[in-house]
């Protein structure tokens, strides 16, 4: 009796232990899926091209000079210029280029640079990196909605671009207030994007039917500079090559449109834009500019700091 008690304890022992093992479950780590390529590409309107984060020492030119792109159906959009900036293309810019992308690649067909190509990597969740393999260099594109994108911003913290997008400026007003000075005597201002350094040319001429057919009087380098307290304000300084600097605080009317008040003279001037320039790949040959020989200025972003080494390579065989 004592052996049969014996035996139906041990099996309730062992019906015990068993039972309680089989309710462990091992928990599975289930992956959650990632978007596809094309649908990290477009999860952002806008993709504002921080050109200040580029590592590597080559070019890709149309990234170079947008300000900002979008990845739509198989068509690249770029916002290339600031005038127009929020409208042009309901605020996607101009079409540049077709796309195709696979395998974390993109491959571009540019309307007027051909084909590149581009590993992407996802740096957070509104970052990506396009790295070119050819060039050795990374391009770093921060994701916004087009609904609530600041272009104001974007606009005055690059105002230097703008005053570049054409051909001159042409004194339309002086204020009657404001003490005599030999700027009164400018009537025409044009800025240009050189390699070096801004530059910018000042005439004394009137009655001018065509900006080509100026004679620039003066040359120099400008500068501009914030204004405490304000993003909407800029100070510029034109600093002429064989005369004293001129300081003004610089101000937007409209798109083509803006004003100069003249610090030391507490004058006021207003120029118009002359020749609006729409960059895609713009190349511009202007013989009136220097008035030495046919020079061909490319606009592009400038880095505002050192070039640095990429420590990206390429993966590709």
């Amino acid at each position: 009796m004592k052996r049969i008690k014996l035996f139906f304890t041990y099996i309730c022992i062992l019906v015990f232990f068993t039972s309680c093992y089989t309710e462990v479950i091992e928990d599975t780590i289930v992956e959650q899926p990632q978007l596809s390529v094309n649908n990290l590409l477009e999860a952002y309107d806008l993709w504002y091209v921080d050109i200040n984060q580029t590592k590597g020492f080559g070019e890709t030119l149309f990234l170079q000079q947008a300000f900002t792109l979008s990845f739509i159906d198989g068509t690249i959009y770029a916002n290339n210029n600031l005038v127009g900036i929020g409208e042009q293309g309901d605020g996607f810019g101009v079409s540049i280029a077709n796309y195709e992308a696979y395998n974390m690649v993109l491959d571009v067909n540019h309307v007027l640079d051909g084909f590149s190509s581009f590993d992407i990597y996802t740096i957070n969740s509104n970052t990506i990196e396009l790295y070119n393999p050819a060039t050795d260099t990374s391009y770093f594109l921060i994701g916004h909605q087009r609904a609530t994108f600041d272009y104001n911003s974007l606009f005055y913290d690059n105002i230097t671009y703008f005053l570049q997008e054409y051909d001159a400026w042409e004194k339309t007003y002086t204020s009657r207030l404001g003490a005599i000075n030999e700027f009164d005597n400018e009537n025409y201002l044009a800025f240009l994007e050189t390699n070096n350094d801004s530059q910018f040319l000042s005439a004394q001429a009137t009655n001018v039917t065509h900006v080509n057919t100026i004679t620039w009087n003066f040359t120099g380098v400008y500068n501009i500079q914030d204004v405490a307290g304000t993003n909407t304000v800029k100070s510029l300084t034109l600093n002429y090559d064989f005369f004293d600097n001129d300081f003004f605080e610089l101000s937007v009317i409209n798109e083509s449109n803006i004003a100069l008040y003249h610090v030391k003279s507490r004058t006021t001037y207003e120029f118009q834009g002359v020749n609006y320039i729409p960059f895609l790949k713009t190349v511009t040959t202007n013989k009136a500019v220097l008035k030495t020989k046919e020079k061909e200025i490319i606009k592009k972003r400038k880095l505002k700091s050192k070039r640095v080494k990429n420590p990206r390579s390429s993966t590709r065989l």
